[in-house]
């Protein structure tokens, strides 16, 4: 099955991408529509046949603008995620993409200010920092979200942390 993206944001991933795995070229984005002239963080995920394949983003944006963001974390979902190996050239037909452009993260005082559906989660300890994007299928609750935080940054669970919260519009 060919998936093909069906919102502008979602198929500069999916250029990216294929153009990268397929030529080795970088894409340059050309006309680009209002959220992808702005400034912000980029969540790239990557799936085939509904199993994640890759994931990589910026909490904070790192780029001119949010099209050049989803250009470099499309590529690097695709080639650098180290839970999986590279995306090869037989497998494009097969991957479906979503963007989660981000809102800056603020901070929340308590638990109770989150929300497991609506909003992002960012753990952080010192120099350590977990995040996990809202809205994910078996992440039904905030503990659940905070505690694969901590994980993902080595925070122990008696360790405390301070605690952001963020929102995303999500593009398929």
């Amino acid at each position: 099955m060919t998936y093909v993206a069906e919102h502008p944001v979602a198929r500069l991933a999916q250029e990216a991408v294929e153009r990268y795995v397929r030529d080795g070229v970088v894409l340059r984005p050309g006309a680009t529509t209002p959220e992808m002239k702005a400034r912000a963080g980029v969540f790239v995920s990557i799936h085939k046949h509904g199993e994640l394949r890759g994931c990589i983003g910026t909490f904070e944006p790192t780029r001119k603008d949010v099209a050049e963001e989803i250009v470099s974390n499309a590529i690097s979902s695709a080639t650098h995620d180290p839970r999986f190996h590279a995306v090869s050239p037989k497998e494009l037909d097969d991957l479906d993409y979503s963007v989660d452009i981000l809102t800056s993260p603020e901070p929340v005082n308590e638990e109770s200010e989150l929300d497991a559906r609506r909003y992002g989660v960012i753990v952080e300890s010192g120099w350590r920092r977990g995040l996990l994007l809202p809205d994910l299928e078996g992440v039904d609750t905030v503990q659940q979200q905070i505690e694969i935080c901590r994980m993902k940054a080595g925070i122990g669970p008696d360790e405390p942390v301070r605690l952001y919260r963020f929102e995303v519009r999500r593009y398929r």
